[in-house]
Order: structure tokens, then C-alpha cells, then sequence
């Protein structure tokens, strides 16, 4: 016989009438008419070849091949109805999972820890693993579970992808305390253009957003270093004169007001805008949803700590 041709709810239909004993017991059991779980017995019993059952009295008694079948046909239903309940659940303090985010190196600092921090409270048999996001590839990845989520700015993608805004941050700029341009935490425009600047960024080339804010006024910056990690660049800036230029979010829980100070960018800057994306598919998913809240969670946790800079 075979399993692929078979429609399974026929052995829900066998197993109901070996404990009943009986057609219309069964009927009543499966909320079924009699003609139907009669029509669903006399199947099986052509795809098996074998009666199943034979009447004695009021009693319908399983034959040898009927008893047979029943052991692993139960074994088989239980599992497959255990399987389909833990679709439903997703207990974190048991659960063994390994979870994939995508995202932007730079945004590690400013989220991770938090996430990570939470997972351990909650969910201590859980692995994280946080690897670099291909934006090109971001559908497929999502879609073929390669990652569980993924962080980034706005990025125009189908619908197919589901996401949520996390925040808005500003862009700001960091100094080290007692730069000479950077007076109680204000800096002019034309002294901020005069400066030296670091760029933070994960590509080998290329301008970063504030030096394409810049140019719509007709305007440009001197870049003289570039490094690729956050915790780099407030080192550097905290040894030089350099000024680091960089969205808020990123930031604000690794600056240090004894060594750095920060101000608000002295040009027009929209907000920069985090959103958490996600698969449609994995919408229900029980596991899904709660990385999700961890994420969501972890985010506010650390807007919590940012630092607002006097716009005075």
C-alpha cells in the first residue's frame, strides 16, 4: 500500500471503530454521518485488502490484520497530533532553537547585548546567532529560513515580507570632551565642515548618509579615516580632533560623557528610521512570535538608555 495515495483520516476512521466497536459508535464519536464512516471503512478495507472487521452480534470484532494495524496506526496518529499541537507552542525555558538575525554590523553594538541579555534570563537553551545581512538576497533569506529576522533601516521590499518600525533615531555628532569646535554641546555649521571626520562603516568605499544630506545643501565634509566598528571609532575620536558623525541608536549605550560629548548634526537630518523584518510565512509561527517580542523588547530596552543631547 501505498501511504502517499492513502487519505489518513481513514485510519482515524479504524482506530475510532476498533474502540467503539461499532459504525454508528464511531459516527457519533468523529461527529460524522453513518453512510460516511461506513463509505471511509469499506476504503480502507480495499487499499489494506482485508475485511478489518466482521459482525459478531451488535459488535463489529477486529480480524487479525486489523489487530495487527492498530498498535502502529495509533503510534502514528499520536504523533502526528502531538507534532501539529507543537505548532502551536513554544515554551522558551525548554526550548532548544538555534535563531539567525540579520543585520548590520554597526548595529550590533547597540542591540545585541540587550537581545542576549534576555535570551539568557528566559531562555537559556536558545543559540543566537547574529551574521551580516545581504539586503540583495533579504527575501530569499527570509523565505527559506536561512534567517529567523532581520533589522535594518526602511528597505522597499515585497509583501511578502512583513516588518515593524522599531524607532527613529537622529543623526548626531560625536566629539571628544573639550574639542575646541564643540561648545556646551552645540556645533556650528562652518566649524563642523572644517573639521576632520571619521566615517564608521562596514564597506570598504563609498560616502556615508550625512555626507549625501551635505551635498543636497551644496555642501561636503573632509573624510580622513574610515573604520568598521563603533567601539573603534569612539576610541579614535576620544584620542584626536576627529569628529564622528552617526544615527543616535547606534551610540547611545556605548558613549561616555567623561571622555566624549555629542550635539546635534548642524544640517538638515531626517530621523533614521529601524524597522524589524520577517517573513509572512513564519506570521503564526509560536517560535517566531516571541524572537519577535525579544526583539521588539530588547529595542525599547535600549532607547531606554540614550542620550539626549540639549538642542538649545
Amino acid at each position: 500500500m501505498q501511504i502517499h495515495r492513502t487519505d489518513l483520516n481513514l485510519l482515524a476512521v479504524f482506530d475510532c471503530i476498533y474502540s467503539q466497536g461499532s459504525v454508528t459508535g464511531a459516527a457519533a464519536i468523529l461527529h460524522l454521518t453513518q453512510p460516511s464512516v461506513s463509505h471511509a471503512l469499506a476504503r480502507l478495507r480495499e487499499r489494506v485488502g482485508d475485511p478489518l472487521f466482521v459482525r459478531n452480534g451488535q459488535k463489529l470484532v477486529p480480524t487479525p490484520a486489523a489487530q495487527k494495524l492498530i498498535h502502529p496506526v495509533r503510534q502514528a496518529l499520536q504523533l502526528l497530533e502531538s507534532s501539529l499541537a507543537e505548532l502551536n507552542e513554544f515554551d522558551a525555558t525548554s526550548a532548544r532553537q538555534h535563531f539567525v538575525i540579520g543585520m548590520r554590523p554597526l548595529m550590533e553594538g547597540a542591540f545585541l547585548p540587550s537581545l542576549m541579555r534576555q535570551l539568557q534570563q528566559q531562555a537559556a537553551g536558545l543559540v543566537l546567532s547574529s551574521v551580516q545581512l545581504d539586503r540583495g538576497n533579504l527575501e530569499a533569506d527570509l523565505n527559506s529560513g536561512k534567517l529567523d529576522a532581520a533589522v535594518d533601516v526602511f528597505l522597499n521590499l515585497p509583501t511578502s515580507i512583513s516588518r515593524q518600525h522599531l524607532a527613529s533615531s537622529r543623526i548626531v555628532v560625536l566629539a571628544r570632551k573639550g574639542h575646541p569646535a564643540v561648545q556646551s554641546g552645540f556645533i556650528a555649521q562652518q566649524d563642523y565642515l572644517n573639521q576632520h571626520h571619521l566615517l564608521v562603516s562596514s564597506r570598504p568605499q563609498g560616502h556615508g548618509v550625512e555626507d549625501l544630506l551635505l551635498a543636497k545643501e551644496g555642501k561636503s565634509r573632509q573624510v580622513v579615516a574610515r573604520c568598521q566598528q563603533i567601539s573603534t571609532g569612539l576610541e579614535l575620536i576620544s584620542q584626536s580632533n576627529l569628529l564622528l558623525t552617526i544615527s543616535e541608536s547606534l551610540v547611545n549605550h556605548l558613549y561616555d560623557p567623561e571622555l566624549q560629548q555629542i550635539c546635534i548634526a548642524p544640517f538638515q537630518a531626517p530621523s533614521v528610521d529601524t524597522y524589524l523584518y520577517w517573513h509572512q510565512s513564519r506570521e503564526s509561527d509560536k517560535a517566531s512570535q516571541w524572537l519577535r517580542q525579544q526583539i521588539i523588547a530588547a529595542w525599547k530596552q535600549a532607547e531606554v538608555k540614550a542620550i539626549r543631547p540639549s538642542e538649545d
